[in-house]
């Protein structure tokens, strides 16, 4: 029997969950101008099935508009089905961004960095995620016999990611229980976390190919190492691409325009860890000594820092203001990298509005710190739970006004709806159900 085709045109939405509709390929040119019917409520499913309470209800309508430079195939041959999507902007029925729109929040965001300052962002997220058909054994961190054991795998998902446009840079296996990592190279502004979707999809779209299924959980069991987003970025000059990071007269080498951008971010994290570590079960990973991020500090060549400048490495050949860059390392899967993204850019916009002076690299781990010094610092412990986050969140007036009060109130209803339901499992159950949902 013939086959046709499907595309999907899709959101990442509130839950980080990649959602939307299909048509058949041959449709394509009509819906690259006219998109496809989408409704409100979608927005407030969660990543567990229920619907959260909805401001909308049954009324209203948007469209998923798809962006064809997100275009995304990988072909698994004659006998198993395309994978082909697009990702999508969420838009009011007269063509203008739906308040609540992920991707959108992002632009708009992009917009003002350059509106008001004349930045672009460069980004890379950086993956975890457990294979699971793979045999967890007590000796496989970073080990050639866990990199043998996931057989075909890698060098399919190499092959399809570089077959979606994706600039490969390293895989390999890491410290945690049937754990891999992929990077990819950066990409400037929105493009960024299109390819952080494209990543996980890929991934978890070579795995079923093989009868597996690729994880992105935060954390399997309390007591497991959990799978970040570790996300690379910098700041360029909007007219000519130069960077704009690295300033050899000033301490830490930071140059002010970064100090500033730097200062905002660490102002602001412990408010906007609710979008960027979205799930209850985050909040097992977000602890000292855990190799994760527990404090908003600031870190040189320290990877449990919640922001760290990143070192640099004479080999690579190329010039320190070239490789001079930093990593924010408090996100996972259940959040939707436009939101981790979109979330860093407003709170870099505030540090750069408020010229925030340079913020000091903290001297060692927060939690051996004196109370006094982590004050004098600026450094506080990120919140111990979504629900702190989310009070957080909900208090603070610079993400509310950079996010749209629509969007800000939909996205806490959404995730205080996940929370209650969470904490009626124990702490294992709740793994168990985000291990199913990521």
């Amino acid at each position: 029997m013939d086959s046709e085709e499907i595309i999907m045109i899709c959101t990442s939405d509130l839950a980080g969950q990649v959602r939307g509709k299909g048509f058949p390929a041959s449709d394509l040119e009509s819906r690259l101008v006219k998109g496809i019917g989408w409704t409100p409520t979608n927005s407030m499913i969660t990543a567990h099935g229920p619907i959260a309470p909805s401001p909308w209800g049954p009324f209203g309508d948007t469209v998923l508009k798809p962006d064809p430079d997100t275009r995304v195939r990988v072909d698994f041959g004659p006998d198993a089905a395309a994978m082909h999507y697009m990702m999508a902007d969420i838009e009011n029925l007269d063509g203008t961004a739906w308040n609540v729109c992920p991707r959108s929040f992002l632009k708009r965001m992009l917009d003002q960095l350059e509106e008001r300052h004349g930045l672009k962002i460069k980004a890379a997220f950086e993956h975890e995620f457990m294979l699971e058909s793979v045999e967890e054994r007590p000796n496989g961190s970073y080990a050639l016999d866990a990199f043998r054991r996931q057989g075909k795998f890698a060098e399919t998902y190499l092959a399809a990611l570089k077959e979606a446009g994706l600039e490969l840079d390293t895989f390999m296996p890491e410290f945690g229980p049937k754990q891999y990592e992929v990077t990819v190279g950066p990409a400037t502004g929105v493009t960024a976390a299109d390819q952080a979707i494209a990543v996980r999809e890929i991934a978890r779209a070579v795995a079923q190919h093989f009868g597996s299924r690729a994880c992105f959980t935060p954390i399997s069991r309390p007591d497991a190492v959990g799978n970040g987003v570790h996300m690379h970025f910098s700041l360029m000059d909007a007219k000519d691409g130069s960077p704009v990071n690295y300033d050899a007269d000033n301490k830490d080498g930071l140059s002010s325009t970064a100090a500033s951008f730097l200062a905002g971010v660490l102002s602001l994290m412990p408010a906007f860890t609710a979008l960027t570590a979205a799930g209850t079960v985050s909040y097992l990973r977000l602890t000292p000594n855990r190799w994760s991020a527990a404090y908003n500090n600031l870190g040189a060549r320290d990877r449990e820092a919640g922001l760290r400048i990143c070192p640099i490495f004479p080999g690579a050949g190329a010039a320190v203001e070239k490789q001079f860059h930093f990593e924010y390392r408090a996100a996972d899967a259940t959040a939707s990298p436009y939101l981790v993204l979109g979330a860093l850019v407003a709170a870099g916009l505030h540090g750069l509005d408020s010229k925030l002076p340079a913020p000091a690299v903290c001297p060692g781990p927060p939690q051996d710190l004196p109370e006094e010094e982590l004050a004098k610092l600026k450094v506080r412990k990120l919140p111990g739970s979504l629900k702190e986050a989310l009070d957080l969140l909900e208090e603070s007036e610079v993400m509310r006004d950079s996010m749209g009060a629509e969007m800000l109130n939909a996205y806490v209803a959404h995730k205080r709806f996940e929370n209650q339901m969470m904490n009626e499992l124990s702490p294992e159950e709740q793994c168990e159900r985000y291990r199913q949902a990521y």
